[in-house]
């Protein structure tokens, strides 16, 4: 019921996630990533609170299998989750439990790692790694975006998806990007896009209002000069 990506940016050390599924709200508990650490995304059956305890690992200098192993051992309920880590080297890791639903799948690539399950066909992950790694000039959000659509032009999940996000870090404590659709009936992919597209132009204005709101452009609300 959930596909993902993970994935570094070799250029900028940006971290991030995109993530959809058929469920309500997926970015309020799968994407996790940290400026200068890593990405983690928790699906299937998500305990969220894996995420931020893989991220300390590879914050305290783990690699993304030693995390993995570390923070799994003796989980209970492994079985049932479904975990993708991307270290600040681009190493990745993940564990597919034995209770995954449906047709699930992983895929491997440079800087980045998909996962899946309840998908419509195993190719589903490949095609999302590939659209990743062909569009490295880009924008990590952009890039991740795009290999999320190529998940779904490959066929997505066995069902409607109905929530999607899309979550960057930067170099600051807090994200560059982080963007969701909690819930649509139609294409929650394809209003992500739109989101993107109407947010990136004025990402940097919101980067500089956080660290020197002096400098940073007006801010286009009645009785600002």
């Amino acid at each position: 019921m959930t596909f993902s990506v993970i994935g570094r940016c070799e250029r900028t050390g940006m971290f991030g996630v995109a993530i959809t599924t058929s469920s309500i709200c997926v970015a309020a508990r799968c994407p996790h990533a940290r400026a200068g650490t890593g990405a983690v995304a928790t699906q299937n059956v998500t305990d969220p609170s894996l995420g931020p305890a893989l991220l300390d690992q590879l914050e305290a200098g783990k690699t993304a299998s030693e995390a993995l192993q570390i923070v799994t051992t003796d989980l209970p309920f492994l079985s049932y989750r479904q975990l993708t880590v991307i270290d600040s080297a681009g190493n990745t890791a993940c564990h597919t439990g034995d209770n995954i639903l449906g047709n699930h799948a992983e895929s491997s690539g440079t800087n980045c790692f998909a996962a899946g399950n309840l998908l419509s066909t195993t190719e589903v992950p490949g095609s999302i790694t590939d659209a990743f790694e062909v569009n490295g000039d880009q924008h990590l959000a952009e890039r991740l975006l795009i290999a999320l659509e190529a998940g779904l032009d490959a066929g997505g999940e066995e069902g409607d998806v109905h929530s999607a996000g899309l979550l960057v870090v930067d170099t600051q404590s807090f994200p560059l990007v982080d963007l969701r659709v909690d819930w649509d009936d139609e294409d929650p992919i394809g209003k992500l896009r739109t989101i993107w597209q109407a947010y990136e132009p004025q990402m940097q204005d919101y980067l500089i209002r956080a660290i020197d709101p002096s400098s940073a452009p007006s801010y286009g609300v009645p009785g600002d000069e």
